[in-house]
C-alpha cells in the first residue's frame, strides 16, 4: 500500500498543494514551522479521521481562508492510492459554512447575538463516494511515530485508550463500528442515570441499556485483549532480541474495568479471578464474558446512581508496560521508555502486515534526532524495508550518504513542497 498522489486545499498552512508521492523512504527536510509535520498530519487524518495534534478539526483549516468573510470555506484532502485490492481515492472535507446551525458547539464561532455565526462538519468520500466516517478507516493504513510517544507509558489512561481504537479501527471494521455503539448506547445510560440522581427518569428503562451496554463491551473487551496479546509478544521480541540484546525483558499487560476498582481486581464477594488474567483465557467467550461485566454493572449501580455515570466498562481500561517486573512508567528511566516504544511501534508494523497481507504507511516525525545509535539502526532499517515512508528532519545532515542516496528528499518550504537534488548523493 502507497500512496501515488497527495492533494490539500486550505488544509493548515497549505493554500493548494498537488504532490506526486514515490515508493520507498521520502525524507521531508527544512526549517521548523514550515509545513512538515502538516504534510504527516494530512496522511494521518486521511488514515484515522483524526489529528495526532488537536482535538478540534476547525484548527485544520488553513488559517487565511478560515479568516475570510466567506459564506463557504472547504478545506479537501485527498489521497490517490495503489494497494492489492487496486486503486483508490480517500477523501475528507472541513467545511466551515456562514449562517447554518452547527452541532458542535467549540468549533463554532459565536455572534453578537450569541447564536452560531459559522458551523463546521466533515465529509468523508471513498472512490467519490460519501460514506460515514467510520467507512473511511481502514482504506488506507498508517503507524505514527512522534517524540511524543513515550507519553503512551508516562501520560493518562485515554491516550493508551485512544491508541488501541486507532490501530484497530484501522484494521477491523467490526471492531469500530461495535465502538460507535458502545459509545452511543453509554451516552444514553449516562444520561438516565443523571436524571435519575435528580429524581426523574424511569428505572424501568435502565436494564435495557445495561444489557446492551454489556453485550457491545463485552466484544470490546474481546478484541482489545487479543489485539494486545498479539502485540506483546512481537514488542517483547523485537525489545530483547534487537534493542537490549537479551538483558532487559518488557510485558505489555491489559488491564480491562471489569471490576469497580479499576485495577484488574475484583470487589465482589463472589472472589473472582482477577480479569486481567481471567480475559486472557476467555478472550474467546464473549457471552462468558458479557455475563462477568453485566454483573459487574449490577453491582456497581448503586455507585452508579449517586454518580450519574457508569463506573465500570472498555470506556475506562487501560494497559500498563513493565520492564524486569516493574510498572515502566514509574521506576524506567527514559531511554528504557524510548526503547519500549519503538518496541511497540516496531510491533504494530509487523502486526499489521500480517494481519492484511501489506505494509502499512510508516510516518516519522522528527523521531531520528531522538534515538541513539542502536535504536536508530534499528528503525531506518525498518524505514528502509517499508513500502512507503516519509520522514521530517530540520537537518538531513543527521542521515547517512547510503540512507540519503536511496531516499526520496524533498524540501519543505512556507507551505510548499520542492524537490530537492542538493542532499541526493
Amino acid at each position: 500500500m502507497y500512496i501515488t498522489h497527495l492533494s490539500l486545499t486550505n488544509f493548515r498552512n497549505y493554500g493548494r498543494l498537488e504532490l506526486p508521492l514515490p515508493q520507498g523512504v521520502t525524507l521531508l527536510h527544512g526549517n521548523n514551522a514550515q509545513g512538515k509535520t502538516n504534510l504527516l498530519e494530512a496522511i494521518y487524518y486521511l488514515a484515522t479521521s483524526r489529528s495526532p495534534h488537536t482535538n478540534s478539526d476547525i484548527q485544520l483549516l488553513n488559517w487565511d481562508a478560515a479568516q475570510a468573510d466567506e459564506p463557504l470555506v472547504v478545506g479537501r484532502l485527498v489521497a490517490q492510492l495503489a494497494a492489492q485490492t487496486g486503486e483508490h481515492q480517500v477523501e475528507m472535507r472541513l467545511i466551515r459554512e456562514k449562517g447554518r446551525n452547527g452541532r458542535s458547539g467549540r468549533n463554532n464561532r459565536s455572534g453578537r447575538n450569541g447564536r452560531s455565526e459559522y458551523s463546521f462538519r466533515r465529509q468523508a468520500l471513498v472512490d467519490q463516494r460519501k460514506v460515514r466516517l467510520m467507512d473511511l478507516l481502514g482504506n488506507m493504513r498508517v503507524v505514527l511515530f512522534l517524540p511524543e510517544d513515550v507519553q503512551l507509558i508516562t501520560g493518562p489512561p485515554n491516550g493508551r485508550r485512544r491508541y488501541m481504537d486507532v490501530t484497530l479501527c484501522q484494521i477491523d471494521p467490526i471492531y469500530c463500528r461495535t465502538l460507535s455503539n458502545y459509545n452511543k448506547v453509554l451516552e444514553q445510560r449516562n444520561a438516565l442515570l443523571r436524571q435519575l440522581a435528580e429524581g426523574i427518569g424511569s428505572m424501568d428503562v435502565l436494564p435495557v441499556f445495561t444489557e446492551k451496554l454489556a453485550a457491545l463491551g463485552s466484544r470490546i473487551f474481546a478484541r482489545r485483549a487479543t489485539f494486545l496479546q498479539n502485540l506483546a509478544r512481537e514488542a517483547q521480541r523485537i525489545h530483547y532480541e534487537a534493542l537490549t540484546q537479551g538483558q532487559e525483558t518488557i510485558r505489555l499487560a491489559y488491564l480491562p474495568r471489569l471490576e469497580g476498582n479499576g485495577n484488574g481486581r475484583s470487589t465482589t464477594t463472589s472472589n473472582m479471578e482477577p480479569s486481567e488474567n481471567w480475559i486472557q483465557t476467555h478472550q474467546a467467550d464473549e457471552k462468558g464474558i458479557a455475563k462477568r461485566f453485566a454483573q459487574s454493572l449490577a453491582e456497581t449501580q448503586p455507585t452508579d446512581l449517586r454518580r450519574g455515570a457508569t463506573s465500570v466498562g472498555p470506556h475506562r481500561d487501560d494497559w500498563l508496560m513493565t520492564i524486569n517486573g516493574r510498572d515502566l512508567g514509574s521506576y524506567g528511566s527514559r531511554g528504557q521508555q524510548r526503547s519500549a516504544i519503538l518496541a511497540l511501534k516496531l510491533a504494530e508494523i509487523n502486526w499489521m502486515e500480517t494481519i492484511t497481507g501489506e505494509k502499512p504507511i510508516l510516518l516519522l516525525d522528527e523521531v531520528v534526532a531522538e534515538l541513539d545509535e542502536n535504536r536508530r539502526a534499528l528503525l531506518l532499517a525498518y524505514v528502509q524495508k517499508s513500502t512507503q515512508a516519509f520522514l521530517t528532519a530540520t537537518d538531513p545532515g543527521m542521515f547517512t550518504a547510503e540512507f540519503l542516496e536511496k531516499a526520496t528528499s524533498m524540501l519543505v518550504e512556507n507551505g510548499r513542497v520542492y524537490p530537492d537534488h542538493q542532499h541526493k548523493l
